[in-house]
């Protein structure tokens, strides 16, 4: 069984479920999971959660994202994109310097509604779901962050940028927005995700890329280990007397751990890796567990 991280290059024309449902078929495992959906003309960055790792699904989907779109003024659609219907159309009379204002009036970030073409659970039913009834339902505003944004054309009606932005941002609805302080509308017209966390597009494999390394025999070299979510924090082996109190996820002391700086201060709320080692020596990652002050106590198990 593969356990870790791949760094899959979606392509246009399949959902975030769709990669899953290949990878299955590919990898012959069933314990897939994705982190976080991405629309189905969007390409780009999609972390995939295998085996273990899966446990980390939310941990990877909360990092910052880098997004680089193009933007369509002149034009209003349902979806906020052009796979919707157009709604309206207009003249697009800003300057450049006024349409650079306008996208630049947005770092720092902003409060956002969400589109209803959108996963997101409104009364126990998906926003996009009502949307295909012909149904509208009043959205809460959301404050997202975004820290930086750079232009790379501005080109009437269309607008290239790169977004740096929080989870739960949608470019869609940003590209509306900024039509609409324009006067004219805008949609999005394409959207490539750069980065999800530390995961860049430039790591990232395609469906058939990752086919031929599994028929190569190679691909395991493309696996992010699952501890490496939890790089940054200190290590330990469990020791042999205590290797069924780990296994039972119950609290570990400071003398069933053989921790890698011995001269450690742990603090509060600190997390540390534990490992086992099976029966040909090797060491296996098998939980994080968090201090609390006096012991470590089970934070996510990995088993």
């Amino acid at each position: 069984m593969i356990n870790g991280i791949i760094i899959v290059y979606k392509e246009a024309g399949y959902t975030s479920h769709d990669v899953v449902a290949r990878l299955r078929g590919i990898l012959k495992q069933k314990k897939i999971g994705h982190t976080g959906t991405l629309d189905p003309d969007a390409m780009g960055v999609l972390p995939v959660c295998i085996g273990n790792a899966t446990k980390l699904c939310d941990m990877v989907a909360d990092g910052g994202k880098e997004y680089k779109t193009r933007m369509l003024l002149g034009v209003t659609t349902d979806t906020y994109d052009m796979s919707g219907n157009v709604l309206t159309r207009s003249e697009v009379r800003a300057s450049r310097d006024e349409i650079e204002m306008a996208v630049m009036s947005f770092v720092g970030g902003y409060e956002q509604i969400p589109p209803m073409f959108s996963a997101l659970k409104i009364g126990g039913r998906r926003l996009y779901e009502l949307a295909r009834m012909g149904r509208e339902v009043e959205r809460a505003p959301r404050h997202v962050d975004i820290p930086n944004i750079k232009i790379l054309d501005i080109n009437p009606p269309r607008v290239s940028f790169v977004v740096e932005c929080s989870k739960g941002t949608y470019i869609r609805s940003l590209c509306a927005d900024i039509g609409d302080m324009l006067g004219c509308g805008g949609a999005m017209q394409e959207l490539t995700r750069m980065r999800v966390g530390r995961y860049r597009i430039e790591d990232s494999l395609t469906l058939s890329e990752i086919e031929e390394l599994v028929d190569k025999g190679t691909l395991e070299q493309h696996i992010i280990p699952t501890d490496s979510m939890f790089a940054g924090w200190h290590g330990a082996v469990v020791k042999e007397n205590a290797k069924r109190t780990l296994m039972n996820g119950n609290r570990l002391y400071f003398e069933q751990l053989d921790i890698d700086d011995g001269n450690t201060a742990f603090i509060k709320g600190d997390l540390l890796r534990v490992y086992s080692q099976n029966q040909i020596g090797e060491t296996e990652f098998k939980a994080v567990y968090s201090f609390d002050g006096k012991c470590f106590k089970a934070y996510k198990m990995f088993l």
